[in-house]
């Protein structure tokens, strides 16, 4: 059995399944999974992955949709002491293979509409031992009797690992523990309220922090989820009046697609809780036409989600106040700690802390210089202890698009590639529709021509579709500064 000195979600698992028992865990294509349900599943998975012979902290991909399996397969590693790698689909099949290779996992899950790439890549990687589709080849391993016996581990061994794309326009690997994600769940529980009688409408991914935030801290809290595989606007609004919502995440334009498709006869008076983040506007006119407060955030993966949070009206502009297991620090380039109300990068220290990035031991160095994260983020604390985002550090400007974390740097080596082009520099710039868009303004080499659209689907062939620049610019020359650096600092100020 589990250590009587360790919690993993496991163990949380087991308790609800005995406190809560009948009641509703997963509401999932209109039917409903209690959690003595949730947990048996869970238990016969971990018996069948067992018997693949993996070995404590062993890596298991997933690449797909939210579907319930996400719940099976983080409870069944719980108990063999596993690691699960999870997948933004929405990346290109290049980056992905990175990530493969990168991690090295023995098992890959995928959906149907990934299930032949998921294939391909167990031909090109030799750490893949095993592939399954879920829905599809899956039922194999839940035939073995449940788990009986656990397997122990230590509270900050790998549990997830997450690329982000914000160091060094690398994907790097965030690794997380179960005692992060478990922290960082209790503190959502607490500032959310959440208990038995909330429901989660889970529309965000499960291969983003924020949607394991919420859906295991729901969980957790012995509420529901309501699970949908993607996000679809009314779709969404039928189900918040259906089952109740209480609780969603939103980051744009989630909200402005469920405004646009609100009608007069939608109830979403149960809804209490909306939290992103979002443009003044879109927050008050959505406050106006329903009875939710909209929570402002702020967090990253490697803080395992969210350190900052408040009702937005509260202080406008905020990213919110500092919760309470985290310790934030704003200090200079020489890592002072600068007062109150004065920009600097904003440091982090305490439980909620991710593990480091996965193979990448110089780097770790950098990141956790003098006892802090150094997050590359520019912010300011005001003396109520509220966090003002400002900006990013040069050397880790990142453009934040619908939720998605963008580098530019990735985005230019592509646009490079192209042989007309000689220089080019992204920056993120005011979106309606996605909070910030992502612009290249381009120098062309002498003689050579490109269309705008033509350059958008070249870069889209080599990365994400979500990372090629949706605005383009061409200029004869590209600013620079008194060392021949380009001049983003300029550029930004001229051409944003």
């Amino acid at each position: 059995m589990s250590s009587q000195y360790n919690l993993n979600f496991f163990d949380i698992y087991r308790k609800n399944s005995l406190r809560r028992q009948n009641h509703c865990a997963i509401h999932w294509n209109r039917k409903d999974i209690s959690y003595i349900d949730l947990f048996l599943q869970t238990s016969k998975l971990a018996k069948g992955l067992s018997n693949l012979n993996l070995k404590p902290g062993e890596r298991i991909a997933i690449l797909s949709y939210n579907h319930p399996f996400f719940f099976h397969l983080f409870g069944a590693i719980a108990a063999l002491n596993l690691c699960i790698v999870l997948i933004n689909r929405r990346l290109n099949p290049d980056e992905i293979s990175q990530i493969i290779s990168d991690t090295t996992p023995s098992v890959i899950f995928s959906d149907d509409g990934m299930a032949d790439q998921a294939q391909n890549l167990v031909s090109t990687h030799p750490c893949l031992n095993h592939c399954f589709i879920i829905d599809k080849n899956i039922a194999a391993l839940y035939q073995s009797p449940p788990l009986t016996q656990t397997i122990e581990g230590k509270p900050n061994d790998p549990f997830v690992i997450i690329h982000t794309a914000a160091v060094q326009g690398t994907l790097r690997g965030a690794v997380l523990s179960q005692e992060n994600i478990i922290l960082s769940n209790l503190q959502l529980i607490h500032a959310f309220g959440l208990n038995q009688t909330k429901t989660y409408l889970n529309i965000l991914p499960l291969f983003h922090i924020m949607g394991v935030n919420l859906g295991l801290g729901t969980l957790m809290a012995g509420g529901k989820n309501v699970m949908v595989e993607k996000f679809n606007p009314r779709q969404s609004i039928n189900l918040i009046q259906e089952q109740r919502i209480t609780i969603l995440g939103a980051f744009s334009p989630i909200l402005t697609h469920l405004l646009d498709h609100m009608e007069k006869k939608d109830d979403l008076s149960s809804l209490e809780i909306v939290a992103g983040i979002e443009n003044f506007d879109t927050i008050r006119q959505w406050e106006s036409k329903t009875d939710s407060k909209f929570w402002t955030l702020y967090g990253q993966t490697e803080t395992s989600g969210l350190i900052c949070f408040s009702e937005y009206l509260k202080r406008p502009g905020s990213a919110g106040e500092i919760s309470l297991l985290a310790y934030i620090q704003i200090a200079d380039d020489f890592d002072n700690e600068l007062p109150i109300n004065t920009p600097g990068e904003i440091l982090v220290k305490g439980p909620l802390v991710f593990q480091g990035y996965w193979n990448t031991p110089q780097l770790n160095k950098i990141t956790f210089r003098k006892g802090w994260h150094h997050t590359g983020d520019i912010g300011m604390i005001d003396s109520e202890g509220f966090l003002f985002f400002k900006d990013r550090k040069p050397e880790k400007e990142l453009i934040k698009s619908g939720g998605e974390n963008v580098f530019p740097a990735e985005v230019e080596k592509a646009i490079l590639q192209h042989k007309a082009v000689k220089n080019v520099c992204v920056f993120g710039v005011p979106d309606p529709k996605f909070g910030e868009g992502i612009k290249a303004l381009i120098a062309l080499s002498p003689g050579m021509k490109v269309t705008k659209e033509e350059l958008i689907s070249f870069t889209g062939s080599l990365i994400a579709g979500y990372k090629k620049p949706k605005y383009v610019e061409f200029i004869d020359k590209l600013p620079k500064t008194d060392d021949g650096t380009i001049d983003r600092i300029k550029i930004k100020a001229t051409f944003s």
